[in-house]
């Protein structure tokens, strides 16, 4: 707009004026004003409460999540040995393989070729 080239906003058609586009843009940032000053007011009450902001408690548990991954990974690497026995080559017919049999993610979900490939690195490394 301070270049002077036209544009039409899609929402308002072709007949909106340059004075309707700038107010609709001074609401837009008073909006994004408020929004932050509600969600600052929210993560201080949630620290007042005693709740822990940020990742400090992931960062805390990935440790304990690692080892549980590595446990599985070795778990899994005789089945993964049997299912490339069986002729399975690539990742995807290793993951179908193991939902053939009936082996579930940690989750309880199915396997994709992904998750087959990180349990095969996390094997490599016991």
């Amino acid at each position: 707009m301070a270049q002077r080239v036209p544009f039409i906003v899609a929402e308002l058609g072709p007949d909106a004026d340059p004075f309707m586009l700038h107010i609709y843009a001074a609401l837009a940032e008073k909006e994004r004003r408020l929004i932050s000053a509600r969600t600052k007011a929210a993560l201080q009450a949630a620290k007042v409460r005693g709740k822990q902001l940020g990742r400090n408690g992931v960062e805390r548990l990935a440790p304990a999540y690692r080892a549980e991954a590595v446990e599985r990974a070795a778990e899994l690497a005789p089945v993964i040995a049997e299912v490339r026995a069986s002729g399975a080559v690539s990742l995807r017919k290793i993951a179908a393989g193991l939902n053939q049999r009936g082996i579930t993610t940690v989750q309880g979900g199915a396997w994709s070729a992904m998750q087959v490939q990180r349990v095969l690195e996390r094997a490599d490394g016991i």
